[in-house]
């Protein structure tokens, strides 16, 4: 019970440090003040779940982030997925996982799009 308190403590402290973010601040991160709070609610092995789902379909980290736009856009989707158990089932299976079988991830097209042809 004692974690589930200090967790939250710790998500209120995030928020208000989110809603005090100047303009200025929400510029240089590339990010609205909607989506800083809406990354705040996300789980939060977001990052992890991208680019080790990116590498399955072939997709390096480094390109997962070369661009900011996409790269939010991909963690917000992410984040918004039902499919978290399936995408842990396929997580698990790492190297071993078959990209074309995986139809229930959002980001699939994105994957696709990104992915050196022939991989």
């Amino acid at each position: 019970m004692f974690d589930r308190i200090r967790s939250l403590l710790h998500r209120l402290h995030q928020v208000s440090e989110a809603e005090a973010l100047t303009d200025r601040d929400l510029e240089d991160l590339g990010m609205t003040r909607a989506q800083v709070l809406d990354f705040l609610r996300m789980p939060q092995d977001i990052t992890e779940r991208v680019t080790a789902m990116g590498a399955i379909f072939g997709v390096p980290e480094t390109e997962l982030k070369r661009n900011h736009a996409q790269w939010v856009e991909l963690l917000t989707v992410c984040g918004h997925c039902a499919e978290r158990g399936a995408c842990a089932r396929v997580l698990d299976m790492g190297d071993m996982a078959d990209p074309a079988a995986i139809d229930f991830c959002s980001n699939r097209a994105s994957f696709l799009a990104l992915a050196p042809h022939g991989a």
